[in-house]
């Protein structure tokens, strides 16, 4: 898994990838910038066998597993100890990053049985530069499955062709080698070290960070956008 941005802002199998990633005074409103526009997240199929979708309240079973992973609550907004309404309070955050501007973010579903099974997301906090970063992570029924992969290329693809995105990035940590497979085999370069990067629990880690270009070349097979 990718590590998920701190709102606004998991092993070897594959971990979570972080997601880099989410009352106004009447008489100052005109001075005030506009705040970015509300984004449609849309379904998309990932291959065959699953789809990415928005967030639904019927997703609490998925975030009752994740609570109970050792890794994604510490890198997420996953709730450690489970409930309905921390669970509920989850799925609305994510309803809110849509809302506000601040990302895609998405639950993974298998087709057969529409079990969803992780989440991965696009996060646009950096996009005035030119950047995005996308952060996922799978609970345990999910993976080997090649669910991570197929989400990957997917939400990569529409990032990069269809929303134009300029640069993606993931950053993994170093003992996270299935994810750092996975990225490379989506097209990610490895690009450096970020020590400290990120805190983890209670400590401070390091983080690989990942990188593709919008002009790198094909992405699954298609030619991405030029800009």
């Amino acid at each position: 898994m990718a590590a998920p941005a701190p709102d606004p802002q998991p092993a070897p199998s594959p971990g979570p990838v972080r997601d880099t990633n989410p009352g106004t005074d009447p008489d100052a409103a005109p001075e005030a910038p506009p705040g970015p526009d509300p984004l449609t997240v849309p379904s998309m199929s990932a291959g065959p066998d699953f789809v990415l979708r928005p967030w639904e309240m019927s997703d609490l079973p998925l975030i009752r597993e994740a609570a109970q992973d050792p890794y994604i609550p510490l890198i997420t907004t996953v709730p450690s100890r489970y409930s309905d309404r921390a669970a509920e309070e989850f799925v609305r955050r994510q309803w809110g990053r849509a809302a506000t501007g601040a990302g895609y973010p998405f639950a993974i579903v298998r087709s057969r049985d529409r079990r969803p099974v992780g989440a991965i997301g696009l996060w646009l906090r950096e996009l005035p530069e030119g950047r995005a970063s996308i952060g996922y992570w799978m609970v345990p029924s999910g993976r080997g499955q090649g669910v991570t992969r197929a989400a990957l290329r997917t939400v990569t693809g529409w990032a990069l062709r269809d929303l134009g995105v300029p640069r993606l990035q993931l950053f993994i940590e170093p003992w996270n080698t299935a994810s750092a497979r996975i990225a490379v085999d989506v097209g990610y370069r490895h690009e450096g070290l970020l020590r400290g990067w990120q805190q983890v629990g209670d400590e401070r880690r390091d983080m690989a960070v990942y990188g593709l270009l919008n002009s790198d070349g094909p992405v699954d097979g298609r030619a991405v956008a030029s800009n």
